[in-house]
């Protein structure tokens, strides 16, 4: 008998290019958390440190929705991949939901009654939301990380013996998120409300002059920031499997850091940073170290700063007073 073939070891640009689409898909998710910061700055001028609990938060529900359909593996194993795909349809829409109905819940008891307090004051009450949500969690979930159900395969779609492997879980990534952020760039740029939007970033004082609510401008800021990350929170679950209730702290520093590493208050800056992050983080760990990533990550973000203060995509503007 002819001996089998092992599968070739894949080559470095193979290897280079796996990495980079791991970087991508990771990437994008970190960009649609960050958008949720940068789109609060760019507004009001505060730092939502909870922005990344509510992400948790979002993951929390869409482990307990699917344990409350389906409380067996073996419910899921026999159901259709029409019925698994509804569910995670479903999923997203009532976990973005929730999560930007509680973001605007959160500024209409706890930061909007602090808005012309001094700027201190609504980034400590920003901190103290962080530690309620995350202890939120932690009486959700428990102090253990949970495994979320595989529902999404990760069969490779090249092939199992292709060097690259592309499943169809960076399918869906890419496949919600770029979308999502394509429809609110465009939102933002070419509707009414969004020139309201943009008009308020200029000037809250100027744009109730000419007619703007600015209250209800400000919710449907923090309803679409929450919503996109009641969305990554779906896709997170989905791509990584995991839930826990400090998913929020790392997750959300790495989009602040993107969001500052693009220039804070501006989308497409939140979303090429979001890029660069999960690139370094992939790369990183590839070729220094799991244990370099950080280092890598933050000395990149000191090193651009240093240069473009205002970030990537940011501008020199004066503050606003």
């Amino acid at each position: 008998m002819m001996p089998l073939l092992a599968a070739a070891e894949p080559t470095h640009l193979e290897m280079f290019l796996q990495h980079c689409l791991i970087g991508l898909t990771n990437g994008s998710l970190f960009a649609l958390i960050a958008i949720g910061y940068t789109m609060v700055y760019g507004i009001i001028g505060l730092i939502n440190f909870a922005h990344g609990d509510l992400f948790m938060l979002g993951s929390c529900l869409a482990l307990s929705m699917l344990k409350f359909v389906a409380p067996s593996e073996s419910t899921l194993a026999t159901a259709s991949p029409l019925v698994i795909g509804l569910g995670v349809l479903g999923m997203l829409i009532i976990c973005s939901v929730f999560c930007g109905a509680l973001n605007v819940a959160v500024d209409q008891v706890v930061y909007r009654p602090l808005r012309n307090a001094p700027k201190l004051a609504p980034l400590v009450s920003a901190i103290g939301v962080s530690f309620v949500f995350m202890n939120i969690g932690l009486f959700w979930l428990g102090p253990a990380d949970i495994n979320f159900p595989n529902l999404v395969s990760d069969h490779n779609l090249l092939g199992e013996d292709a060097a690259i492997r592309v499943t169809l879980k960076d399918v869906l990534v890419i496949v919600v998120t770029v979308p999502l952020m394509i429809a609110l760039t465009f939102f933002v740029k070419f509707t009414r409300l969004g020139t309201a939007m943009r008009a308020t970033e200029q000037s809250q004082t100027a744009a109730q002059l000419m007619g703007i609510h600015v209250d209800r401008v400000i919710a449907v800021t923090f309803a679409i920031g929450g919503a996109l990350g009641g969305s990554a929170s779906v896709i997170y679950c989905l791509y990584i499997n995991t839930v826990s209730f400090q998913m929020g702290f790392q997750n959300g520093l790495y989009a602040f850091t993107a969001a500052v590493l693009g220039g804070i208050g501006n989308i497409p800056g939140a979303v090429l940073g979001g890029l660069m992050i999960g690139l370094a983080r992939s790369l990183g760990s590839a070729y220094i170290g799991e244990k370099w990533t950080s280092v890598l990550i933050f000395g990149i973000l000191i090193v651009i700063l240093v240069f473009r203060p205002a970030g990537l995509l940011g501008s020199h503007a004066k503050e606003k007073v």
